[in-house]
């Protein structure tokens, strides 16, 4: 299953700040996680084929091999701590999926 989060920064918050804590910090601690296949952080650059800006600064995609063994690492104190530091810097929305098969 994927995971997509999309999110902006909330106020006062750096881009800076941010990448430089989901580099050191989020991805490889979501990414050690048993339950993880791969997770990534994207920046967006725009919204194709208009001079729109993009509604949302960043998408994660979390790649879930297991659903059971996620809810228990995310309930892991490691995870909590990254957790609380993401939810004070973003604005997110989370989205669950399911593949559609011809």
């Amino acid at each position: 299953m994927l995971i997509f989060a999309l999110f902006n920064l909330k106020p006062g918050v750096s881009v800076e700040a941010y990448e430089a804590w989901a580099k050191k910090s989020d991805l490889p601690t979501v990414n050690a996680l048993a339950s993880i296949e791969s997770f990534r952080v994207f920046r967006t650059t725009g919204v194709l084929g208009s001079d729109a800006p993009p509604p949302f600064g960043y998408i994660e995609v979390l790649d879930v091999k297991d659903m059971d063994q996620f809810g228990a690492d995310v309930s892991a104190a490691a995870m909590q701590e990254v957790a609380a530091v993401f939810q004070g810097m973003v604005e997110v929305t989370f989205l669950t999926t399911e593949e559609l098969t011809a």
